[in-house]
């Protein structure tokens, strides 16, 4: 979409996965409830052969996150990764709204417009929540649900009431400083070899974006994603439960919990594996989800 690309910075990036996403990613316009005006959403698609897979950033991050999970996917099915609305490089606008209810808007509209049927909806951490979130409201669109590390057993943050001026301004000045990003990858990992110069560009480019400032402290006022514990025994779809043995962002008590609530669930452990095992381990993850896909339940407990 003219107009519309990655910033000037990404000509340094050096992982062949990362140059894959960079070279591939796309702008296209999707009509929303939210705006008269279509909203420039950036994705990436590769692949063939169905059912199609989605794949839901966290918070604060862009689809560069999966960008070793995709190649491995999309050898398969037909796989994409888009940005969530307020995130990534998909446009931000003064005149729109953000919070949980108008990611889920969007995300409709990007479905509705782009894929057109039923989908595997993969989603880590805080897009955990939001494919909970998708999946709940509209089950006909979701065949399977795969949570990596995900969100959506606590409740909402105070930081929201906090976000007045100018803490607001500090907070996000706080999180934009390349040593807080940095420092942040490195509790995300188990192995901190994983924090590159490529993956600390990757997980900073979208900070450049116009707007990202206002978006993330809208999105901080909104409350964000708060428990779906009560809906979770009504989730119709089987769930793929996946997390890193050693996750250092959320721990791992939530893990066991969402296979107790989800009725058609699995809890996969992934070893050597902290907040980010589609990252750190993303040739044994490809492996668990194909099988969950391909053969309904995965057939370990434990990747060694």
């Amino acid at each position: 979409m003219a107009g519309y690309a990655l910033p000037d910075n990404a000509a340094a990036l050096t992982e062949s996965t990362s140059i894959a996403i960079a070279q591939q990613i796309q702008f296209h316009p999707i009509l929303t409830p939210l705006a008269d005006e279509a909203i420039a959403s950036s994705f990436v698609q590769g692949g063939t052969g169905g059912p199609p897979i989605l794949l839901l950033h966290g918070f604060d991050s862009s689809l560069f996150e999966y960008r070793r999970l995709w190649p491995h996917l999309s050898q398969h099915h037909q796989t994409w990764v888009m940005d969530l609305l307020g995130f990534g490089f998909t446009e931000r606008s003064p005149q729109l709204p953000y919070g949980a209810a108008a990611i889920q808007a969007h995300l409709l509209a990007f479905h509705q417009s782009q894929i057109k049927q039923p989908v595997i909806l993969v989603g880590a951490s805080m897009g955990g929540a939001a494919a909970l979130n998708f999946a709940l409201t509209y089950p006909d669109l979701v065949e399977r649900l795969i949570l990596i590390d995900s969100a959506g057993l606590a409740g909402r943050p105070m930081a929201g009431k906090l976000m007045i001026p100018p803490l607001d301004r500090w907070a996000t000045d706080f999180l934009r400083s390349p040593k807080v990003r940095e420092g942040i990858s490195r509790k995300a990992y188990y192995d901190s070899r994983w924090v590159t110069a490529d993956a600390t560009l990757c997980a900073s480019l979208h900070v450049e974006q116009p707007g990202w400032r206002e978006s993330l402290i809208a999105f901080t006022k909104s409350g964000g994603y708060g428990s779906f514990q009560g809906q979770l025994p009504q989730l119709p779809q089987p769930t793929l439960i996946l997390w890193g043995q050693q996750d250092r962002i959320l721990g791992t008590k939530d893990a066991p919990r969402f296979e107790r609530l989800i009725p058609n669930s699995r809890l996969v452990w992934i070893p050597e594996a902290g907040h980010v095992p589609h990252l750190e381990q993303a040739e044994k993850v490809a492996e668990v989800m194909l099988d969950f896909i391909h053969q309904g339940q995965p057939m370990i407990s434990t990747v060694s």
